[in-house]
């Protein structure tokens, strides 16, 4: 049996690396690899299964077996000991193959006669791409080293896989990242994008597998992880002691770097015959593969940072470093596994779209995707490890869909799509001066939301009449210090010098929950987006907010100012900070600043709490605006960054538009001002709904007005208003469907 020594498993890696290096079909390189393990390991039987699909094994190999049986005998994941190995991504190793659990007989192969069984796992960085089996007919355990040695080699015919080597005529010799694939996610902001792959962190790609020179292989790697640790204690004392999230990483990183138990794996993999890049990459493999099967969160971030620091140290094997060197590309799409707003701001509105491997819908990375209007894909599984900068790659930021090297078919269908919605454009653009005005006579006011510089040349193209909501946390959230006053003021008075005159909507700072500066200690909260966040953030570090107001009065030098404050839940809340405001404007007058020519105070209502505050708060604020995306949440009880749940709940849910109508009479009666602010708003069946049950102003992105403003002025109100009646009077649960079949008898 294989590897009685040092020096047999080194020269098996070496057969295998010479004879592929050979001209060959994929089945021929294949075939000698069978045949070159079983002869190298004294084995009757070595078979290599490769995955067809996501769920089915397929022999494509074997030394010892029925011949016949290749590309014939196939197993789903899970079945049998081949499917089982898949599965788990461990090995299996027994002496009586026929009595293990879940054991599937294939006579086709022949193998009745071998009663031992090895099989390990085939997987690159935690991507299963097949099992890799041994067979005797003596009744054997196979020793830890053999398994080991056979593991070493799986990971070899895994790089094989990776590098296209077994490129051939059947499906399961298609190279990885050559084929065109379909990854689906979850939308973060819609839109269609068609471009090519720019990766945040380039994938190290290795190509020498085998080393000639274990001694010098060892010195490498010893090398390159005395020079990671010196990086890692660099990065340590810059961090200092202002960011003790970042700290604890590092020091999870240190911890890592000087851990004898991972430094001991690899340096016997190259002892078996590795490189140090592919010993490293062996052991990253099986932390990514550990990773799918850790229940404990904690355990799973440490597998995570194991998984970094290995990367981390790749680059300084190869010298492949973040800076590759490599062009950005025509029409750029990143992909990254997470990224900060920070470092999406940097590459700003070069991008055409997103994709994320994780990410929230709620996170710093979707607000500055939003921003810029770029569409943004999250949790898109396994995106990172199938791109290669430079794959050409289809966005669609509606459906959560990402194309990966697609085939003509599909990108011509993409491109047919995008046309469709080019066309709309410019079709909505000829309404872009005129009002948003329905059959009726209605008129809606149509405002933009915004939260960068960037967003601002949008309000004259979009037909917006205002900028219905400023977020001014992005200014906070992307630094590493909290921002100077001197800089806010600034920064506020070019926002309202683009606005041109029209009014803009300040929201004051909206942290806490999914939004944390970086500067900021973060609390241990058990539901961080029912916690300390928002105003309540604000009402009790009254430093930060009050140097925000004082800046916003600042800036605006004599003109009109509105500011609105974030979940508001109480009316006690809102008077308490609008109390605050009103002392910065006395102060401000007292040290002779010029004031705002008017002032508008007004409240986010984010809790159904609000909605049932005393009629006096509706008398005192000056202008109500829905936050639907954070109401919604509350209102259903259902988590918005949850999958599970947050699509189940729909904005024409006839209890939710019940819930609705009692604020807007609310408001109407009191005279207060009320807009709906957010993703439902600029949907334009939901906005024709809002507006038919009073809202008299909606705010939305730019690209949505044209739609929202379109179907608008080909609508009724007052038909749509008597039909969300009938619909609450017959006790149907969603306004949607008749809603849909009425729009479809409007004309164009």
């Amino acid at each position: 049996m294989p590897y009685r020594s040092e020096s047999d498993s080194r020269r098996l890696l070496r057969r295998l690396r010479d004879t592929l290096a050979e001209a060959g079909a994929g089945q021929e390189r294949l075939d000698r690899i069978t045949h070159i393990i079983a002869d190298s390991m004294a084995t009757q039987v070595c078979s290599i299964y490769l995955f067809r699909d996501p769920d089915t094994l397929e022999l494509c190999a074997t030394e010892g077996l029925n011949a016949d049986a290749v590309h014939k005998t196939r197993l789903k994941l899970g079945e049998g000991l081949v499917g089982r190995v898949a599965r788990s991504t461990r090995p299996i190793n027994t002496a009586n193959a026929p009595a293990e659990r879940g054991f599937r007989f294939m006579p086709e192969t022949g193998e009745e006669v071998f009663t031992s069984f090895l099989g390990v796992p085939i997987q690159r960085l935690g991507e299963r791409l097949g099992v890799l089996v041994v067979q005797a007919k003596d009744a054997r355990q196979y020793s830890d080293d053999e398994i080991y040695g056979l593991e070493v080699v799986a990971m070899v015919i895994a790089e094989m896989t990776e590098l296209g080597i077994f490129v051939g005529e059947s499906t399961s010799f298609a190279a990885t990242h050559k084929n065109p694939i379909l990854l689906r996610g979850v939308t973060a902001q819609e839109g269609e994008a068609e471009g090519h792959v720019w990766l945040h962190e380039p994938r190290v790609v290795i190509t020498n597998l085998v080393n000639d020179d274990s001694k010098a292989e060892l010195k490498r790697l010893e090398d390159a992880v005395e020079q990671l640790k010196v990086s890692i204690d660099q990065l340590l004392a810059r961090a200092g002691s202002r960011d003790k999230e970042h700290q604890e990483i590092l020091q999870t990183y240190r911890m890592f770097a000087h851990s004898r138990g991972w430094m001991k794996r690899m340096e016997e993999d190259i002892r078996l015959g590795l490189s140090a890049e592919a010993a490293v990459e062996k052991e990253q493999s099986a932390a990514r593969a550990r990773l799918e099967t850790v229940p404990d969160a904690y355990l799973r971030d440490r597998l995570h940072d194991l998984d970094d620091l290995s990367n981390r140290l790749l680059r300084i094997l190869t010298g492949q470093g973040s800076e590759t060197g490599s062009e950005m590309p025509d029409r750029p799409i990143l992909v990254a596994r997470n990224i900060g707003p920070g470092e999406l701001l940097e590459y700003g509105r070069r991008l055409r779209g997103v994709v994320l491997e994780e990410g929230a819908v709620g996170s710093h990375a979707t607000i500055v995707a939003r921003a810029l209007a770029i569409p943004l894909v999250i949790n898109v599984p396994r995106i990172t490890t199938e791109a290669l900068t430079g794959d050409h790659i289809l966005v669609d930021g509606t459906e959560g869909q990402v194309h990966l090297r697609p085939d003509d078919t599909v990108t011509a269908a993409f491109r047919d799509k995008m046309a469709m919605q080019a066309k709309a454009q410019e079709r909505y653009a000829v309404l872009r001066d005129k009002p948003a005005q329905a059959r009726c006579g209605t008129r809606i006011r149509l405002k933009m939301n915004a939260g960068l510089m960037a967003d601002l040349p949008s309000l004259p193209t979009s037909g917006a009449e205002a900028v219905g909501l400023f977020r001014t946390e992005l200014q906070f959230l992307a630094r590493e210090k909290m921002p100077k006053r001197a800089e806010l003021v600034a920064n506020y008075a070019r926002v309202l010098d683009a606005a041109g005159g029209k009014p803009v909507h300040f929201r004051t700072l909206d942290i806490g929950s999914d939004k944390v500066m970086p500067y900021m200690k973060r609390p241990d909260e058990p539901n961080p987006a029912m916690g300390w966040r928002a105003l309540r953030v604000g009402l009790d570090k009254q430093g930060v907010l009050r140097m925000q107001l004082q800046a916003l009065i600042r800036a605006a030098q004599g003109r009109p100012l509105s500011v609105m404050f974030p979940l508001v839940a109480t009316g006690s809340e809102f008077t308490r900070a609008r109390d605050i405001l009103m002392r910065e404007v006395e102060r401000e007058d007292r040290q002779g600043h010029k004031l705002p020519a008017s002032l508008k105070v007004g409240a986010m209502l984010e809790t159904p709490s609000l909605a049932y505050a005393p009629q006096a708060f509706f008398r005192e604020v000056d202008f109500i605006s829905i936050g639907g995306n954070d109401l919604k949440q509350f209102f259903f009880a259902a988590d918005r960054e949850n999958e599970l749940v947050r699509r189940r709940y729909d904005t024409l849910n006839v209890s939710f538009l019940t819930f609705l109508q009692v604020v807007v009479d609310r408001c109407h009666e009191s005279e207060t001002a009320l807009s709906f602010c957010g993703e439902d708003a600029g949907r334009p069946t939901d906005a024709l709904a809002l507006a038919a049950i009073g809202f008299p102003a909606l705010s939305m992105r730019p690209a949505s007005i044209g739609p929202v403003k379109s179907l608008i002025r080909r609508a009724n109100l007052n038909e749509v208003s008597e039909l969300i009646a009938r619909v609450q009077a017959r006790g149907l649960e969603s306004a949607r469907p008749a809603l849909l079949d009425y729009i479809g008898t409007l004309v164009d």
